[in-house]
């Protein structure tokens, strides 16, 4: 089956095809197609929103998700908005300044990552799961690896940054990787 990566971040699209590959999907690159308004109020719903989009656009099925930090100490923010915490321009650099300069004084650094994943077909068949990861923030920056928050997000289990592991590591514990073998099994039922 021909599937296209509903993501225009590189970063993202080839962790997607390394946890997904054992499908056997054939990953189609290269397509354009319209940004899409995160409006949903869950992850769920913006991941589907964008695999929808993307099946449209291409006629292809299309995997999507939308990625959430839920940070104690901020009553769960930014969540759905974890990608434009710091605006809707802005880097990672820029998130990750705006979330160490918002738990500059915080005691409670729990925090998790949440992904929700959603795969839609052409005949309209769509399939969803999630993935979490429990951590906390960091103090500072760790690490010169990944992508996002992941310099400042310790994994509870192994207290190394998400930026500190090597990727073929992380591409097996992240909430990304864990909302995609969820949803393997979903599609290998």
């Amino acid at each position: 089956m021909r599937v296209v990566v509903a993501s225009k971040n590189s970063d993202k699209i080839a962790e997607v095809e390394s946890v997904l590959g054992s499908l056997g999907f054939e990953f189609v690159r290269g397509l354009e197609w319209d940004d899409v308004d995160e409006t949903g109020d869950t992850l769920e719903e913006n991941a589907l929103l964008k695999a929808r989009a993307v099946v449209e656009s291409t006629g292809l099925a299309a995997v999507a998700d939308d990625t959430g930090l839920e940070v104690d100490a901020l009553n769960g923010a930014p969540g759905v908005f974890t990608a434009r915490f710091a605006g809707p321009e802005a880097t990672y650099a820029d998130n990750v300044a705006k979330m160490l300069h918002e738990m500059r004084d915080a005691t409670d650094r729990r925090a998790r990552f949440r992904t929700a994943v959603a795969f839609v077909t052409p005949e309209g068949v769509e399939t969803t799961a999630e993935g979490m990861l429990e951590g906390e923030i960091t103090t500072e920056p760790k690490g010169d690896g990944g992508f996002g928050y992941d310099p400042i997000f310790a994994v509870l289990a192994d207290g190394r940054t998400l930026a500190e592991m090597p990727e073929s590591e992380k591409n097996q514990i992240s909430h990304r990787a864990r909302a995609l073998k969820a949803l393997v099994a979903l599609l290998t039922d």
